[in-house]
């Protein structure tokens, strides 16, 4: 049995986070979520350089084996885009790399992580970033999350 859906919202405006109860001026809000706009022109650029990290790590594994050292760097760049996704309006992009952090999660038995399923999650990062399909809203997305989900979930329960 798959593990139940996660539902991932979009980030609310700054205004909501922060509220007016902690001092802050409306209009520093204001500019705040102002600046937040202008860049996300960016986000795309940005996240194409986190895959392109994540394209290292993985060609690391690749040429070196998943040691210590490059499961590791794997973990991280998976934890970075994790963190990122969201931000950069690629919620799907933060639950593929959080699946595949929960893979790694655990330094001790990294090594042990297959690289079929490591592969899995990278290949799917990288297309939903291709293909624009930014959230689990997109039923291909919803399945290929939960796929790679269930494989970390079986894995995890050897």
């Amino acid at each position: 049995m798959s593990d139940p859906a996660h539902v991932i919202r979009p980030t609310p405006p700054l205004r909501t986070k922060v509220g007016g109860g902690f001092g802050i001026n409306a209009d520093a809000i204001a500019r705040a979520e102002e600046a937040l706009k202008a860049m996300s022109a960016q986000f795309g650029q940005w996240l194409n350089d986190e895959i392109v990290k994540l394209d290292k790590a993985q060609a690391d594994v690749r040429e070196q084996g998943l040691n210590a050292e490059t499961a590791e760097a794997l973990y991280f760049r998976a934890h970075d885009l994790k963190g990122l996704g969201t931000t950069y309006e690629y919620p799907l992009v933060t639950r593929i790399a959080g699946s595949l952090c929960r893979l790694l999660d655990d330094a001790g038995a990294r090594q042990n992580a297959p690289l079929i399923i490591i592969d899995a999650h990278i290949d799917a990062i990288r297309a939903v970033v291709r293909d624009q399909v930014k959230t689990d809203e997109n039923p291909t997305g919803r399945i290929l999350a939960e796929s790679l989900e269930a494989k970390v979930a079986e894995h995890k329960a050897r």
